[in-house]
C-alpha cells in the first residue's frame, strides 16, 4: 500500500492586475500544502519557503500573464501556415485556404519548389493573398526565421499546421534502412514537429488573436505495426503523445489563447505514399482507402476553419478516414468488388 507524502511551501506572492495571478517578489507568503503519492513506506512534512526571481520562460509568471490577457476574436479571413506545402497535401491544404479566402504561407527546403508554388498559386489567387520563404524544419535557426518572415508579412498567424514530413522515399525492413534515411526520418518527423511547436506556441501566447497549431498524424500514430517503414511509423506514434504532451502543459501553464490539435489526412495518394506500391497488400488498401490530396482538403479545411470561428477553446482530434469509413470501405470491396484497380492495376 502506497503511503502518502505531505510536502508543504511558503510560496511568496502579492496580488497585481486582474491579467496575471502572482508575483514571486514580495516578503509576504501564504502557506500551501501539497499532498502526493510516494512510492516508500514514510510520510514526511516540510514546511520551506521558497525565495524565486521572477524569469522570461514558459513557467514564468510574465509567461502566464501574456497567456491569461483577454484576446481579441478570431475571425476570418484566417492567417494561415502550412510547413511542406510546396506539394502533396501540404499544398492542397493551401489551396482550399485560399478559396475560402484566408492568407496563406507555404514554405519547403527547396527555394525552386517554394518560388514554383508561389507563383502557381498567386496566378490562381492574386499574389496579395500568398507568401513563400525555405525552411528547414529540422533546423532551430530556419524555423526562427519562418517565424520572423511571417510576423513581417502577415503580422501574426491564426492556424499553423505542422505538414512537413518524410519518410526518405524508402520502404524496407528497418535492418536494410541506411543511417541517413533513419536519421532524415526522426529528424523530420520528430525533432523538426518539437522545434516548430515550440515556436509557433511562443509566437501565439503573444498575440491578441492567440493561435490554433495542427499536427498532422500518419500511418502508426495509431499504435498500430507499420512494417516496411516502422521508423517513419514511430515518429508518427511520437505525434499523438507530443500533442497530448503540449496540451497537458499549456493547461499546467494556464494558457488560454493558444491550442494544440492533431489532424489526421488518413491516406493521401502523394508521392511519399504512393512510392511504397510494390506488394499486393500495399496496392490492395490504396485502391480500397487512399484518397487524392484534392479531396482530403476540401473536408479537412472547413473542419480546421470552424475552430477558431466558432471560438474554440478545446483541444480537437480531426480525422478524415475514420474507423467506420474504412471498414465500410473495406466490407465494400470484399463484397462487391468496390474500389479494385483505381489507382493501381492489382494482380
Amino acid at each position: 500500500m502506497a503511503a502518502t507524502t505531505t510536502l508543504s511551501f511558503h510560496f511568496p506572492y502579492r496580488k497585481l492586475s486582474s491579467r496575471s495571478q502572482f508575483s514571486l517578489s514580495s516578503p509576504s507568503s501564504r502557506l500551501k500544502s501539497y499532498t502526493v503519492a510516494s512510492r516508500y513506506n514514510l510520510c514526511i512534512s516540510t514546511t520551506a519557503t521558497l525565495s524565486l526571481l521572477a524569469f522570461r520562460s514558459p513557467n514564468s509568471p510574465t509567461f502566464l500573464a501574456k497567456a491569461t490577457r483577454n484576446t481579441q476574436p478570431m475571425l476570418p479571413p484566417f492567417n494561415v501556415l502550412i510547413t511542406g506545402s510546396t506539394k502533396g497535401i501540404g499544398y492542397a491544404l493551401a489551396k482550399e485556404f485560399l478559396k475560402a479566402g484566408d492568407n496563406v504561407l507555404i514554405c519547403s527546403r527547396s527555394d525552386e519548389r517554394v518560388e514554383a508554388a508561389v507563383q502557381s498559386l498567386r496566378v490562381e489567387f492574386g499574389e496579395q493573398y500568398v507568401w513563400g520563404t525555405k525552411c528547414d524544419v529540422r533546423n532551430a535557426e530556419d524555423v526562427k526565421n519562418l517565424v520572423s518572415f511571417a510576423q513581417e508579412k502577415l503580422k501574426y498567424i491564426d492556424i499553423w499546421i505542422n505538414n512537413a514530413g518524410s519518410n526518405a522515399y524508402s520502404y524496407k525492413p528497418l535492418v536494410e534502412a541506411s543511417d541517413e534515411d533513419l536519421i532524415e526520418v526522426v529528424t523530420t518527423n520528430t525533432l523538426g514537429l518539437m522545434i516548430c511547436c515550440r515556436e509557433a506556441i511562443k509566437m501565439m501566447v503573444d498575440q491578441p488573436r492567440g493561435g490554433h497549431i495542427f499536427n498532422i498524424d500518419g500511418a502508426g500514430s495509431d499504435g498500430r505495426p507499420t512494417p516496411r517503414f516502422a521508423a517513419y511509423g514511430a515518429t508518427k506514434r511520437s505525434v499523438v503523445h507530443l500533442t497530448k504532451s503540449l496540451q497537458a502543459e499549456l493547461k499546467m501553464q494556464d494558457v488560454k489563447n493558444v491550442l494544440v490539435h492533431n489532424l489526421s489526412p488518413g491516406m493521401v495518394t502523394t508521392d511519399l505514399l504512393m512510392s511504397g506500391v510494390n506488394t499486393k497488400q500495399a496496392k490492395f488498401f490504396i485502391n480500397v482507402l487512399a484518397e487524392p490530396a484534392e479531396v482530403v482538403a476540401e473536408y479537412l479545411v472547413p473542419n480546421i476553419r470552424s475552430i477558431p470561428a466558432n471560438g474554440s477553446k478545446k483541444p480537437t482530434y480531426i480525422r478524415f478516414l475514420t474507423g467506420l469509413k474504412a471498414y465500410s470501405q473495406i466490407f465494400s470491396r470484399l463484397a462487391f468488388g468496390a474500389r479494385r484497380n483505381r489507382y493501381i492495376l492489382e494482380d
